[in-house]
Formats: structure tokens, C-alpha cells, sequence
């Protein structure tokens, strides 16, 4: 599932064969037909498993409700930075998000691929829509429709990382961090009195 994602990613979803994924893997394609019946298949295998075993921990992490909201929008978007600039060094090229890549190739075709990327990318905005509503009411972000600004963000985030993939330049990513807390409307934490 490991090789199948990252040759998807890297590559492209169309571009990338079941004999490329079983070389990468080392495994026989009759060992691959006995777990999956098609490329489909595995890709939502391997969807579910990047989202059980690397992002709902990391974004249990990084979205505590011990983490002051503003934060925990900040860190998640500064750490994008970082992961984009280590698959510079490790592939020589920006590849933006996993999920954000295949989706797009696949959205008029691999029905199954694409609802379970749709799930995905549901389950990462409550995260965001969490975090906007705690700010919301601790009134660091102005009030409005917590789910419409988790949308918005979601947007701001995929827009970015597909312009980094396609100009193949992680840098304007440092500044997504600044760009969101912006566009959701962010202010300085209300300061509370401690006098009696």
C-alpha cells in the first residue's frame, strides 16, 4: 500500500501501472491479485491507511483542544512548509498534497478512489472547523460560519500546495500560515484580567 501511494503521488495515478507498484513493493502480481482485485482498489486501501496510521494521529497532535486555536491552525500550516521542502530534498521536485494530487486526476473516473478521497478530505476539515469555532468563541477570529471558513481554508491550503507542485517551488508556502489567519479574519488574543 506504502509503494502504491508514493508512485501515485510521485508519478501520477493514471501513470503508474500494477507492475510498477509490485516492483516497488517486491512482491509478485499474484500476490497482488490475492489481496486486491484492481489498482482501484489498493488506492483505497492505501488511502485509508495513510489516514488511520499518519494523518488523523499527526492531526490529533498538531488540533488539541490543549493547543490555543490560532496555534494549532498555525502550526498545521507552517508544518506544510517543512513537509514540502523535505520532498524537495528527497525527490528533487515539490509533490503538494497526496490526496489533493490524486483527487484531482481522479475526479471524473475511479469512483471509489474519489469518494474515499472526498471522506478524507471531510474528515481533515472538522479539524480546521474545530479549531475556527474555538477561536471563534474565545474571540480570536471574528464570528461567522465556522464550517464555510474551514471550506475556505481547505481551498486556500490545496490551492497553494497545487500552485508549489506546479511551479515546483515550495517557498510561498512559508507564508501560508500568515495568508489564512488573514483570510479567517484572526485577531490578537482578547487579554484577561487577573485582578480582583
Amino acid at each position: 500500500m506504502k509503494a502504491a501511494l508514493d508512485l501515485m503521488w510521485e508519478e501520477g495515478y493514471s501513470a503508474v501501472t500494477i507492475d510498477e507498484i509490485c516492483a516497488r513493493a517486491d512482491v509478485r502480481k499474484g500476490s497482488f491479485y490475492y489481496f486486491f482485485k484492481s489498482k482501484s482498489d489498493l488506492a483505497v486501501a492505501a488511502l485509508e491507511k495513510l489516514w488511520v496510521d499518519e494523518w488523523k494521529p499527526r492531526l490529533d497532535r498538531e488540533f488539541s483542544a490543549s493547543v490555543p486555536p490560532l496555534d494549532r491552525i498555525k502550526n498545521y500550516l507552517g508544518a506544510i512548509y517543512t513537509r514540502q521542502s523535505d520532498n524537495i530534498k528527497k525527490h528533487g521536485r515539490v509533490l503538494g498534497c497526496p490526496v489533493g494530487s490524486v483527487g484531482s486526476e481522479v475526479s471524473t473516473h475511479e469512483a471509489e478512489v474519489n469518494a474515499k478521497i472526498r471522506d478524507i478530505v471531510a474528515l481533515k476539515r472538522r479539524y480546521f472547523e474545530s479549531a475556527i469555532r474555538d477561536a471563534m468563541t474565545e474571540g480570536t477570529i471574528e464570528r461567522g460560519d465556522p464550517a464555510q471558513r474551514a471550506r475556505s481554508l481547505e481551498f486556500l491550503v490545496q490551492g497553494a500546495l497545487g500552485d508549489a507542485r506546479i511551479m515546483n517551488n515550495a517557498e510561498p508556502l512559508r507564508d501560508l500560515p500568515s495568508v489564512a489567519l488573514e483570510m479567517l479574519k484572526a485577531k490578537a488574543a482578547p487579554v484577561v484580567s487577573t485582578a480582583s
